[in-house]
């Protein structure tokens, strides 16, 4: 892949004087807005343009921005967003029924954008779904509800890979390089930032290869680190329970038992539709010896508690509720969740991330069955 130096140098050489400091006027006049608050926001630097409300419903969003720059409109109300390039055309939105009006390109974005958005609206209300069973149903259609999104990500990743099929000479996929990165396969992705197109030298196309390319790299020392850590004893750390009681996981690791150390949020839709097999594991275990603390990346107590008595988990449970920022995320390079750690009688890690029929077997070969 060339290096990102000669891509930087080549977009601002190349690409609309988009690194240039070309500042130019860009028009935007929104209506269906009902009132919400409306904000101009340049997509590269993340700098809010403008921010407007209008009871009228009708807004006129004026600023200067780098001839080129991808920009976005969005409604701070339902969060809905509309990209578009400042290529010197003026650009009527109506939020009312997700039309955007201006040059052929923007057009030809929104549509895809509004496809886009449909697809993660369906992948959004399937999981609002599936959360709203009871821990029974749940534990009956979880196998059904992963089928169900995974479909849904296909047709995505289809949506995607028919931006890049249509649009192979103009600058169209920089509008959706986030999209592209976080959802397609590594070799494809690697084929968008090193592609001999207009769209791969864009300044945000760059902007979010560096991110990509930082964030691999925080996620392979994360998961060195994890590899690195299984053989060697339990780092401690203290939380509070439901009632507000501090307890740190000495008081339960190390003290002769099997403990599965459960890394999991209510909001996350893969941690409760992996609940169920982790309820099973301990109702089965349990009586053997297996012990499990849930540690949650919650912001909010009520969801917390109200996930734990709605899930069925009758075990012990420790959150400093502070999201990502919990201690918890920090002591054992947790990245993403849902994520494990299963330690032994003394205190030693000895496997981590066990999901599914991983966890039973690993806990079968442990226990008997």
């Amino acid at each position: 892949m060339k290096k990102l130096t000669t891509l930087l140098a080549l977009s601002c050489m190349l690409l609309l004087g988009a690194c240039s400091g070309n500042k130019t006027k860009c028009d935007v006049v929104v209506t269906g807005s009902d009132g919400a608050t409306v904000t101009l926001v340049d997509m590269l630097s993340g700098e809010t343009l403008q921010s407007l409300s209008s009871k009228a419903g009708k807004l006129s969003l004026t600023a200067k921005a780098d001839r080129g720059a991808l920009l976005s409109v969005r409604n701070d109300e339902n969060h809905s967003q509309f990209l578009f390039f400042n290529d010197g055309t003026p650009v009527a939105i109506d939020m009312s029924n997700g039309a955007l009006t201006g040059s052929e390109t923007n057009n030809k974005i929104n549509y895809y954008n509004s496809l886009l958005g449909a697809i993660m609206r369906g992948y959004q209300t399937t999981s609002k779904e599936f959360a709203a069973l009871s821990p029974e149903e749940q534990k009956a259609g979880a196998q059904a509800y992963e089928e169900k999104a995974a479909a849904i990500w296909d047709t995505y990743d289809d949506m995607l890979k028919s931006v890049l099929k249509e649009n192979p000479d103009n600058l169209i996929p920089a509008a959706f390089a986030n999209v592209i990165a976080r959802t397609m396969e590594d070799d494809e992705v690697e084929a968008f930032f090193n592609a001999d197109a207009p769209y791969a030298k864009h300044p945000y196309t760059l902007s979010v290869k560096k991110k990509i390319d930082d964030l691999n790299a925080r996620l392979a020392a994360a998961e060195a680190a994890k590899q690195e850590s299984i053989g060697k004893p339990f780092t401690d750390l203290e939380e509070p329970d439901t009632e507000g009681n501090m307890h740190k996981l000495s008081e339960y690791i190390g003290k002769g038992q099997w403990v599965f150390v459960d890394f999991w949020a209510s909001w996350c839709g893969p941690c409760r539709a992996e609940m169920p097999n982790v309820v099973a594991a301990y109702e089965k275990y349990h009586p053997k010896g297996l012990e499990i603390v849930g540690l949650s990346f919650d912001k909010e107590k009520d969801a917390w508690v109200k996930a734990i008595e709605d899930l069925k988990m009758p075990w012990i449970h420790l959150s400093d509720l502070k999201g990502w920022e919990t201690v918890a995320s920090d002591t054992y390079d947790i990245k993403s969740i849902p994520a494990s750690l299963l330690v032994d009688p003394e205190g030693v890690i000895v496997a981590r991330d066990l999901r599914g029929d991983a966890l039973g077997s690993k806990l079968a070969e442990i226990f008997g069955e």
